[in-house]
């Protein structure tokens, strides 16, 4: 559970910022149980270059990038309680329409969890469909109205 002790801090530090300095998501960390399986995965239904990193690989989808653990590759530091495989849940933005999503994941044998449901993501309200990674981590396709 969050300690709300520190959030006035917080607050205050996040008003003090410096105009004009932004925040942004460089990067998260995932674990997967097998690197070919996941490599295969994340390359052909979510469109991620896999890239070489050590003894392990990352995902780079344009200027986003997931680090990934898995066998013979454990990051350091590491977070008080690891993510293990299947622990995590991503959600990627969709550019085309919900079916056509929809019909990707068909013709790579994904099965959709849930949904079309509406969700509100990082630009307001969507349509969202769910679906499995390898290690049965949930994924999220989201795409939002146009025009």
């Amino acid at each position: 559970m969050l300690d709300p002790a520190p959030l006035p801090e917080l607050a205050e530090a996040l008003t003090d910022m410096p105009q004009g300095l932004a925040i942004h998501l460089d990067h998260c960390v995932i674990h997967v149980s097998d690197w070919e399986r996941s490599n295969a995965f994340y390359r052909d239904v979510l469109g991620a270059e896999p890239l070489p990193m050590g003894r392990g690989f990352a995902y780079r989808f344009g200027g986003v990038q997931l680090n990934v653990q898995g066998p013979g590759q454990i990051g350091d530091p590491l977070p008080r309680l690891p993510v293990m495989p299947g622990g995590s849940d991503l959600c990627f933005r969709w550019s085309g329409s919900i079916e056509e999503a929809i019909g990707h994941l068909e013709r790579h044998g994904v099965p959709v969890e849930l949904g079309p449901v509406p969700r509100n993501g990082a630009a307001g309200p969507g349509i969202s469909i769910y679906f499995r990674d390898p290690d049965g981590s949930l994924m999220e396709f989201i795409t939002y109205p146009t025009g």
